[in-house]
């Protein structure tokens, strides 16, 4: 049974270890990678994703293609002793218009309720998506029937591209701690 989610298709997850299908069954790309970065298991994670890729077991969302095409989790010998290598500074952090911001993480402000900064897939620069109503409605995360309607009405399924305000607004639950607009646990709205 082929299974799809957000950032991951995959056919079989008995190949997969604990640390890779945790991230698989709870849809966080590799690019915000659980374990601490640098850490041992940060890297393994990068290698095992690697081979599979390879092997077609599992597809990745493009950000995560792009770092399973460099070298990292991969070692090397430099001066007799074996190091990882392609260690990138953290993925979190960019420039928008001269200034550092973080990517995938979003905030209250803007001229919408809400806004993010992504980097858009195809021009590889960063963009400031806003979203949001700002007439004064609420947020109805916390209320099951509410969320349902809401992902029912914006076709929330269909909502893949990170550098429009519908995917944000779909995604909403998963930020929705990092806000303080309802518990961590609710991470969609269907």
């Amino acid at each position: 049974m082929k299974i799809i989610t957000e950032f991951y298709t995959y056919n079989n997850l008995s190949m997969v270890s604990e640390n890779l299908q945790y991230h698989i069954l709870n849809d966080i790309p590799l690019s915000e990678n659980v374990f601490r970065y640098g850490s041992e298991a940060w890297l393994k994670i990068y290698t095992e994703a690697r081979s599979l890729y390879e092997k077609n077991v599992i597809t990745f969302c493009d950000e995560d293609v792009f770092l399973l095409n460099t070298n990292l989790g991969l070692k090397g010998i430099y001066e007799g002793k074996e190091v990882w290598l392609d260690m990138p500074m953290p993925l979190n952090e960019a420039q928008y218009k001269g200034r550092d911001v973080e990517l995938r993480k979003p905030k209250r402000g803007g001229s919408k309720k809400y806004y993010v900064y992504v980097i858009n897939p195809k021009t590889k620069n960063v963009v400031k998506v806003e979203f949001g109503d700002t007439s004064g409605l609420n947020v109805k995360i916390k209320y099951p029937e509410a969320r349902k309607r809401f992902a029912t009405r914006h076709r929330c399924e269909t909502k893949k591209d990170i550098t429009k305000p519908g995917y944000w607004s779909c995604n909403l639950p998963r930020y929705a701690k990092m806000l303080g607009l309802a518990p961590n646990n609710i991470n969609s709205y269907w």
